[in-house]
């Protein structure tokens, strides 16, 4: 009886130890290849196989099978091209100073008029009045504590937006320089 009970479990051991081997071997190849699609071609170059002659009531149902991929549009892909917003480098002096990218280092009370102080990103200082034209608006209003600016740009789809942008000489808390 002991060892009927002993070579019933050493079967099924020996059993468990195959099936995990066959298993664990069938895991180790690789997958087998697709041979039907070529290498790099485009999805939306793929066109169905010229239609085979078929009988009436099919032919709907074919020519629907028949149309060409089409791919869908990129969703990263701006909708305007930005070819056309690169005109090159910026002009030289207060004509290419971008009101996103100015910094507001002082004003100064005058006898014309105020006068603001301002820097580039390159660290270069400049003298704007009221009424100077820079690259992308003008300086509209110049106080003690900042200066006003009204931007012209475009959205997306290319129209014209013109916005008022202030600049203070210290920020507050969540305000952009």
């Amino acid at each position: 009886m002991k060892l009927a009970k002993t070579s019933a479990k050493i079967l099924a051991i020996l059993a468990m130890t195959f099936c995990l081997v066959g298993l664990a071997s069938a895991q180790d190849q690789p997958a087998k290849k697709k041979r039907g699609k070529a290498k790099g071609a485009p999805k939306a170059a793929a066109v169905a196989p010229a239609p085979a002659p078929a009988t009436d009531a099919s032919a709907p149902a074919d020519a629907a099978k028949l149309e060409p991929i089409v791919a869908k549009r990129d969703p990263f892909e701006p909708l305007v091209n930005e070819k056309e917003a690169g005109h090159g480098p910026l002009p030289p002096g207060k004509a290419g100073l971008v009101v996103a990218t100015i910094r507001i280092d002082g004003t100064v009370r005058a006898p014309s008029g105020m006068i603001a102080v301002v820097s580039n990103p390159d660290q270069r200082v400049y003298f704007i009045r009221e009424g100077d034209k820079l690259y992308d608006g003008e300086v509209q209003k110049i106080g003690l504590d900042g200066v006003t600016f009204k931007e012209n740009s475009k959205d997306a789809f290319g129209k014209q937006i013109e916005r008022v942008v202030t600049k203070r000489i210290y920020p507050s808390a969540g305000e952009q320089q």
